[in-house]
């Protein structure tokens, strides 16, 4: 049976500029774990399961939130508000889009028109053409680059499963397998670690390469026992539910030891932990 189309965001509220508030406040909330020590020097930052998290694309960026992570817009995010998340005891992850083209974003321009296939979905956005990795590298290495010297601690690729979509390209399995693994190496050559975004079906080839997995939706498709193996790994499994509270999905999140969220579709600082 074909699997669904993995949901994505709405892309274009990213447009709007995220802008540090005045004043942080320390500690998770209760029930989620921390960031955990430092890594030693020249080591990546590896969290946990159980972490606690906030995810935020949108709007202005509100540092008042109690979580140890940020998961933040790599693009519009600037150097000073990673530094006063730092400064404050968070993490950072730094978002960006590392299978589809996003004609709003700064570099538009350098990818070649032979790499965008058919739009996944969300206005201005298209697939890319995984397979042309000469071309594609390069691009995302300048990305990631952008990211290290942020300041970030770590890397949230977003669609990573194209092979699963309708992208114009016949990508096949290992065209994907391939791409993904790229893409954790140039995060892991910066110092950064990285994440999995969605992509289940590859994960038990992909836990190795990864230092922790991004999901959404999995409670309600029935879909969370699938990332137990980053769990088993030590490795934490970030993860939002849109449509479902939290009373239909923590008991599920406790026992797999996910760090569990409800967010809304335009992933603005509104959050509700389990």
């Amino acid at each position: 049976m074909k699997r669904r189309p993995e949901r994505r965001l709405l892309r274009l509220l990213l447009l709007v500029p995220l802008l540090l508030l005045a004043g942080c406040t320390a500690g998770p909330e209760e029930g989620e774990e921390d960031a955990g020590p430092a890594p030693a020097p020249g080591e990546r930052w590896l969290p946990r399961p159980g972490t606690g998290w906030q995810w935020q694309l949108s709007g202005r960026l509100d540092t008042s939130v109690k979580a140890p992570v940020y998961d933040i817009d790599g693009f519009t995010t600037t150097k000073e508000q990673v530094a006063g998340l730092k400064k404050a005891g968070r993490r950072t992850i730094c978002y960006v889009s590392t299978g589809a083209w996003e004609e709003f974003r700064p570099d538009a321009g350098a990818f070649p028109k032979e790499l965008l296939g058919k739009g996944n979905g969300w206005e201005g956005e298209r697939w890319l053409d995984i397979r042309r990795t000469a071309e594609l590298e390069p691009l995302m290495a300048v990305r990631f680059d952008m990211c290290r010297d942020k300041g970030f601690d770590a890397v949230e690729p977003d669609n990573m499963d194209g092979y699963r979509n309708e992208t114009g390209f016949p990508l096949s399995a290992e065209d994907q397998l391939r791409y993904n693994r790229l893409i954790a190496r140039l995060a892991h050559e910066r110092g950064l670690s990285v994440g999995l975004k969605n992509d289940l079906d590859q994960i038990s080839e992909l836990v190795g390469d990864f230092d922790f997995a991004v999901n959404e939706q999995c409670a309600q498709y029935e879909e969370c026992e699938e990332l137990t193996p980053f769990i088993k790994a030590d490795k934490a499994v970030f993860h939002a539910e849109y449509e479902l509270p939290p009373s239909r999905f923590c008991d599920v999140s406790r026992r797999l030891k996910l760090s569990s969220l409800q967010k809304k579709y335009e992933l603005g600082a509104w959050r509700r932990t389990c």
